[in-house]
């Protein structure tokens, strides 16, 4: 049995960095490029497109990835967004498990895509015809009598980890959708925690690796590519060369993850704007960014493949065979789990939860459902700045996941 689970571990690792995580850091790093060249301009400039700006949040949210979503929450307390619109970019973005997806699953990934950028505009729409984001600003705005004596205080703070990352005085950069020292900037880069100091050991590690890291991904993203021409690749001049990558790739991964301690979120409002302000930076936190995803994604496989060979007792084609039937008979019952699953903010349970819909686990409706209810960790910037909001937009966001989670359940048994 010992042999068993061993054999599982070492494919679970060589599959999930070679057939995900390498495709996964390659549409990361090249997202993450784009964002640098636009450097925010984007989002600076919707605000002069109030009739636009449920569909432009939409868009920004459908961008693989958290960050587009992540820099429009500000923007809402500071009236320069309506509450539509951030709901908009919270129902289309799919976080990081939208990379997961759309390296394994490119096709249903533009299918779920479409479905839910259409449900996010109408519903933005709907949203903004009440009164529920004015009557939301205003009591944040009465909050902020509260905060004025941490704004008196602010001359105290350290700003030293901003400027030795980027190389850019703090009070020179441009901060996206507040300004310095008021009290977003407070809540979001000063009183936000999760980011290393300069002088502890993980940091000195993750942002001397990355350049390392970054060669195993693109070795990996070959051995991807040959392996979905159907090459024999551990047949190949060097014997087991995939094995051998998959698992030393899956294991660099994993300490990435450990050594920037982002074990739940992958990405803070503080780390998207050092990621604009520099290139450098940009391939340091999408490094961290990419074994983040790939150790949940290995997670996800090793915990299915176990899974399976335990309802099997032992037999893996057995356990297969009763998660076949279990399925046929409680699509229903997915649909609502994946709903529940997305209200988690995170990443981590969304990328298990589409892994296990790549592994044909789950249904596409629950997938759906999911896609249109997480959020990726574009919530934890309003949860830090007004949990209020950041209630009512799970609320709001919750409603239409169940309504077309369900109504695709329903075809799909209808139909397919």
């Amino acid at each position: 049995m010992f042999a068993e689970v061993l054999d599982l571990v070492v494919q679970s690792a060589e599959n999930s960095f070679v057939q995900v995580t390498a495709f996964v850091g390659a549409v990361l790093l090249l997202f993450g490029y784009v964002d640098y060249l636009l450097a925010g301009r984007l989002v600076k400039k919707i605000e002069s497109s109030k009739k636009f700006q449920p569909i432009i949040g939409a868009l920004l949210g459908l961008t693989p990835g958290c960050g587009g979503a992540i820099f429009l929450m500000p923007l809402f307390p500071r009236r320069i967004v309506s509450f539509g619109t951030i709901t908009a970019a919270l129902i289309a973005t799919m976080g990081d498990s939208a990379f997961v997806f759309i390296s394994v699953m490119p096709k249903e990934f533009l299918q779920v895509s479409a479905i839910t950028f259409v449900i996010a505009v109408i519903v933005g729409y709907i949203v903004d015809l009440f009164p529920i984001g004015e009557r939301l600003v205003q009591k944040f705005e009465a909050d902020q009598e509260r905060r004025r004596l941490q704004r008196e205080e602010h001359a105290a703070l350290d700003h030293s980890i901003f400027e030795t990352e980027t190389g850019i005085a703090h009070e020179e950069w441009q901060h996206i959708g507040h300004a310095e020292g008021d009290e977003i900037d407070l809540i979001l880069h000063h009183a936000a925690k999760g980011h290393q100091p300069p002088h502890t050991l993980g940091y000195r590690l993750t942002h001397s690796a990355y350049i390392v890291y970054w060669a195993f991904i693109s070795i990996g993203l070959v051995l991807g590519i040959l392996d979905i021409l159907q090459v024999d690749i551990n047949g190949l001049a060097i014997p087991n060369l995939s094995l051998v990558f998959g698992l030393v790739g899956t294991a660099f991964s994993v300490l990435m993850m450990v050594f920037s301690k982002k074990f739940f979120v992958s990405d803070t409002h503080e780390e998207s704007e050092m990621k604009l302000a520099s290139i450098k930076e940009t391939l340091i936190h999408n490094a961290q960014e990419t074994a983040f995803v790939g150790t949940w994604v290995f997670v996800a496989y090793l915990a299915y493949e176990l899974f399976v060979l335990l309802l099997g007792s032992g037999s893996h084609a057995a356990g297969e065979t009763i998660i076949t039937q279990f399925l046929s008979q409680t699509g229903l019952l997915a649909v609502l789990v994946g709903v529940l699953v997305g209200i988690i903010p995170g990443c981590g349970p969304q990328i298990i939860f589409v892994t296990l819909f790549t592994k044909g686990l789950v249904p596409f409706s629950a997938v759906l459902a999911n896609a249109i209810s997480q959020d990726g960790d574009a919530l934890f910037p309003l949860i830090a700045i007004d949990k209020r909001s950041a209630l009512w937009a799970t609320v709001v966001n919750t409603i239409p996941a169940l309504i077309v989670g369900l109504l695709a359940y329903w075809l799909e048994m209808r139909f397919f």
